[in-house]
């Protein structure tokens, strides 16, 4: 029933959310053939760019005359950075809103116990992220269409977007966590989004120095690295170790916490 009520909460957002992004991701596919065929002026463009610029954004492994080389510079950053935005803003505000909007004494007086509650808060943000996730995937899949005559190793690009879900599930997880400890939506919606643009520029900052080459190890956008994914066919198996463990940590820890904390009604 819980689970219910939450998801039908959010379902606008989510359909709204998706829609952007679909558009978007369209959008951009639906430009590329015409692109490609001034490879040679778009090379030189790339070329063009500080070569700290190019290890950031993958620009010195990928090629935007290729469709998947044009998707993982271009619209992966749109994917990660909006669906991370998403995904906090989502999870930040699903707790701490009862006692924000003053529902939290209905929610309470409901036959159910506090650790069925935040249950069905975590998986009705992990079915949103999920839906909002394969959203990503068809949207691409259809405007990949548009470039026909491209060859594409979909083994590349299917471990590209399961590497952007765990990431957009590790940020909703660390905002879930936050909403449970809070009692202010407002003041956790601005924390959880200042994290997202911290890591992402944490990530770009690992991506244009060596010196600051360990800072991958901190932000979440380098877990999804494009540029690594799509040229080796392959993804880290470090990475998504450590995002499993944050996002059970941070459930874990919202759940522990959630169970014993002193609401006010």
């Amino acid at each position: 029933m819980l689970f219910r009520r939450e998801f039908k909460r959010n379902l606008r957002s989510l359909i709204i959310w998706s829609l952007i992004m679909a558009g978007i991701i369209l959008l951009y596919l639906s430009i590329f053939p015409s692109m490609a065929k001034e490879q040679a002026n778009m090379d030189s463009l790339t070329n063009a760019v500080p070569e700290g610029m190019q290890k950031a954004f993958g620009m010195d492994r990928l090629s935007l005359g290729t469709l998947l080389g044009f998707y993982g510079i271009e619209i992966h950053l749109m994917t990660t950075l909006l669906g991370s935005i998403y995904a906090a803003l989502l999870a930040s505000g699903i707790i701490a809103k009862e006692q924000n909007e003053k529902t939290a004494e209905f929610l309470l007086s409901l036959p159910l116990a506090r650790q069925t509650i935040i249950l069905h808060k975590g998986a009705a943000v992990a079915s949103n992220v999920l839906l909002f996730n394969l959203v990503i995937v068809a949207a691409s899949l259809v405007g990949f269409q548009f470039s026909s005559g491209q060859d594409i190793s979909y083994r590349a690009f299917f471990l590209l977007e399961l590497a952007v879900l765990l990431m957009h599930l590790t940020f909703a997880a660390i905002a879930f966590l936050f909403s449970a400890l809070a009692r202010r939506t407002r003041s956790i919606v601005s924390i959880s989004l200042g994290l997202v643009f911290v890591m992402y520029f944490l990530s770009v900052v690992a991506g244009i120095s060596e010196r600051f080459s360990w800072l991958k190890y901190a932000s979440p956008f380098k877990y999804a690295d494009s540029a690594q994914i799509l040229t080796e066919h392959s993804l880290d198996p470090i990475y998504p170790v450590i995002m499993a463990v944050v996002i059970a940590g941070c459930f874990l820890s919202a759940y522990w916490y959630y169970s014993k904390k002193d609401i006010v009604v």
